[in-house]
């Protein structure tokens, strides 16, 4: 997972694809959890953490983050 100086230093387009893809990352993680497959549960925490980073991050450069989740609609 990417630090959050990593995280700062990212451009815009950069920092919609990470949170796309800790976004992706998470719901896998969610997934195994509930089914059973996931033997560390740490790495929800560091997924979860990750996320909030990238968003705080976003946020505090006024990006779009809706934006960010049209595939989800």
């Amino acid at each position: 997972m990417a630090q959050a100086s990593e995280i700062r230093d990212m451009s815009e387009s950069e920092l919609r694809e990470h949170l796309q893809t800790v976004r992706r990352d998470l719901f896998g993680l969610r997934f195994q959890h509930a089914t059973g497959e996931l033997e560390n549960t740490a790495g929800l925490r560091r997924a979860k953490r990750s996320l909030a980073r990238a968003l705080t991050v976003a946020r505090q450069r006024g990006i779009d983050i809706q934006a960010s989740r049209s595939d989800r609609s």
